[in-house]
């Protein structure tokens, strides 16, 4: 399935294909913050398709990519489970927890936990 737009939890979502291609530089984050203009307001990318890199905060990478959403205006969603990048990093436990207590980017066990998030959002 190619990234598509869904409603979910009452908003447009652009829902990213878990087999699509990485995130893999910022240029993929502006890639997709792009086909989310075409109506989306939510990118939800499957925490699989995220390299490596966004998860040891030391390169910068998730700060990067959180920041050019933040920038554009539009919410991001890590789907998946990245329990075993947590129990390797407190600092990686800080981020998402403190981003899970915004409203701009979330991190959520599956596409079902997002649905409740951004019905209690709205």
């Amino acid at each position: 399935m190619p990234d598509q737009i869904h409603e979910r939890g009452g908003v447009p979502v652009l829902v990213c294909d878990p087999d699509g291609p990485p995130l893999a530089t910022e240029q993929d984050a502006l890639d997709l913050i792009g086909a989310a203009f075409l109506g989306a307001q939510v990118v939800a990318v499957p925490a699989n398709r995220l390299d490596q890199r966004f998860f040891s905060l030391g390169t910068r990478f998730a700060g990067d990519v959180m920041q050019k959403f933040v920038n554009y205006r539009v919410r991001l969603a890590v789907v998946g489970d990245i329990s075993a990048q947590l129990a390797e990093s407190s600092a990686l436990r800080a981020l998402v927890h403190e981003s899970n207590q915004g409203g701009q980017i979330w991190f959520v066990d599956d596409l079902d936990a997002l649905d409740t998030r951004l019905r209690a959002a709205r």
